[in-house]
């Protein structure tokens, strides 16, 4: 494998996880555990199925995490410069 899975939730991710970062993750999680980086034609639709199925549980798992303390505090936002002359 040229890259492993990465967190997908913030604050480690800058942002929300995107459809294609699960995507991915998932694809990465069934090529390891099955060995396989592509499968065979006779495999295709199971290999297919099971990315399917990690991408939607990751996606219902980040959409209900509970991240205490989370994003305010680790994502700051800047507070804006004062304008010259305001009071």
């Amino acid at each position: 494998m040229c890259r492993s899975i990465k967190t997908l939730r913030p604050p480690v991710l800058p942002h929300e996880a995107t459809q294609d970062d699960i995507r991915a993750a998932a694809l990465q999680y069934v090529r390891k555990v099955s060995g396989f980086r592509a499968p065979a034609a006779h495999n295709r639709e199971v290999f297919d199925r099971a990315v399917d199925e990690i991408a939607d549980a990751t996606a219902r798992l980040l959409a209900t995490l509970e991240v205490r303390g989370g994003r305010h505090d680790a994502v700051r936002t800047p507070e804006p410069e004062p304008r010259p002359g305001a009071v």
